[in-house]
């Protein structure tokens, strides 16, 4: 049977060994009282006095059903484990002399990991004589970090441990780049002639056409000069 230890973690009741508590709970007013008058008033509300505080001056006491007080704190628990980020340790093994190839193939895969938020334990191991190039396993290492720097971070430079060279590397939390600064738009702003805006046409006033001179024979009383 499995032991529940989050119980095991507080006393109730008669488990309390306080001569006086303080009392804290819904619709309750805070105060402080001798341990026995504390657990009447929870004998008197159909709640159990539990023992929130134990290490404070006189230690604190909850008046609450103590199962919906069990449940209440696992939940908690469970809401906080939610919230905590997993990462997990992904190892990529190089040998002092690994060709570009390799080389390659492991970088991509490093930067996979990175991307999904693993930390990346990077390692030179050095078999036999090897031992002597670890100079060059390091520079492979730097390099390494180098090419990832984009993904992640140094978190240790390569240390020599035993036989192997190990550097970790965390990721990198990507920020989304800043938008350009807004100016005025000219034609290079614009890759297709269909993103130009458009432009509105001036309306123009018309124009009015100046009064034909009349040639023909004038009547006397009319005014030629309107």
């Amino acid at each position: 049977m499995k032991k529940d230890n989050l119980k095991s973690q507080y006393r109730v009741n008669e488990q309390i060994r306080a001569r006086e508590v303080r009392i804290v709970g819904d619709d309750i007013e805070s105060q402080i009282l001798s341990t026995r008058d504390a657990l009447h008033i929870a004998e008197q509300k159909g709640v159990d006095l539990v023992e929130i505080s134990p290490n404070a001056e006189p230690p604190v006491c909850r008046l609450i059903d103590y199962s919906k007080f069990i449940y209440q704190q696992k939940k908690r628990q469970k809401e906080m484990k939610a919230k905590q980020v997993k990462i997990d340790v992904k190892e990529i093994r190089f040998g002092p002399q690994t060709d570009d190839h390799d080389y390659n193939f492991k970088l991509k895969h490093a930067m996979g990991f990175l991307a999904d938020g693993d930390k990346v334990k990077a390692y030179v191991f050095f078999r036999g004589r090897s031992i002597l190039f670890k100079e060059q396993g390091e520079v492979l290492l730097l390099r390494f970090a180098q090419d990832l720097e984009e993904y992640g971070k140094v978190e240790s430079m390569p240390v020599l441990e035993g036989k192997r060279m190990i550097m970790f590397i965390a990721p990198k939390k990507v920020t989304p780049k800043k938008p350009a600064v807004e100016g005025p738009l000219v034609d290079e702003d614009f890759e297709d002639d269909d993103e130009r805006p458009v432009e509105e046409p001036v309306r123009k006033k018309p124009q009015q056409k100046a009064p034909k001179e009349y040639t023909g024979p004038k009547v006397e009383g009319e005014n030629w000069d309107d």
